[in-house]
């Protein structure tokens, strides 16, 4: 040991916890951690809790925690460790080249939608959006994506208790048709942006279903209206849903 070096045992429990989340693959709440790892109870409430504060953990309606937004993030800075980046990456790249559109990957973070990887390096031609930034859920097709992974119950809560903010003059604030809107991303497989967020830009948004409870991720693809036309709007879709099933078996088989 190092001279001066003192061990803290809240960091070796925080690290104990994490392993066992990646471990077990799964949510966990407070009583299943403590009796698993032995840990007394309050420690455990206070570690987590403080985890998912720094965005480390999230709390799901269950009462269960798992790997927050910051895990997501830290491990694309790692080198693209985390098994969903590696494993999506290089869709992103495909997107990128065979479209020229800028391409993210993102997850649901309470009422926004963070984004944890992105590819729009092939082109001069760019939609800035950096790795982290986090962006509205309640706007564009990554939203309505995310949202159409929730259960009725918890979109009918979303929406009773959040106002629809019009950031263009396409924006939908009607609470009705965007229910409606959310409910055929889900019967579609995507959702499709037009202008709705930022003028000027639209997007397509599919769905990214995987093991991971509670979880919901969504991968978009984002250019000027001139790259995303409404003439090959149907070829660009039924290309990326492709791209959906052939992720979500890959992840699957991983």
């Amino acid at each position: 040991m190092k001279s001066g070096f003192k061990r803290v045992p809240a960091v070796d429990k925080s690290i104990e916890i994490l392993e066992l989340l990646a471990r077990l693959k799964k949510p966990l709440g407070v009583s299943e951690i403590s009796k698993t790892l032995r840990l007394n109870k309050s420690t455990v409430f206070n570690i987590v809790y403080t985890l998912d504060d720094l965005g480390m953990l999230e709390k799901g309606p269950d009462n269960k925690f798992q790997f927050g937004t910051r895990l997501y993030i830290l491990g694309r800075a790692a080198g693209h460790t985390s098994e969903l980046i590696a494993t999506v990456h290089p869709y992103l790249e495909e997107i990128n080249q065979k479209t020229k559109l800028s391409a993210f990957l993102g997850i649901r973070s309470g009422l926004k939608a963070v984004i944890i990887d992105k590819v729009d390096s092939a082109f001069d031609i760019k939609i800035h959006s950096e790795v982290g930034m986090r962006l509205p859920l309640l706007a564009g097709a990554a939203g309505r994506v995310l949202l159409s992974q929730l259960s009725d119950e918890e979109v009918d809560d979303i929406l009773v208790n959040n106002e629809l903010k019009r950031f263009t003059p396409n924006s939908c604030v009607n609470k009705k048709k965007y229910r409606k809107l959310i409910e055929q991303a889900h019967a579609d497989g995507i959702a499709i942006d037009l202008e709705e967020y930022i003028e000027g830009i639209r997007a397509f948004a599919i769905p990214i279903h995987t093991n991971r409870a509670n979880t919901q991720i969504a991968l978009w693809a984002v250019g000027f209206k001139r790259q995303i036309t409404k003439e090959g709007i149907p070829q660009q879709s039924e290309y990326l849903k492709t791209l959906s099933e052939e992720i979500e078996l890959k992840l699957a088989s991983d």
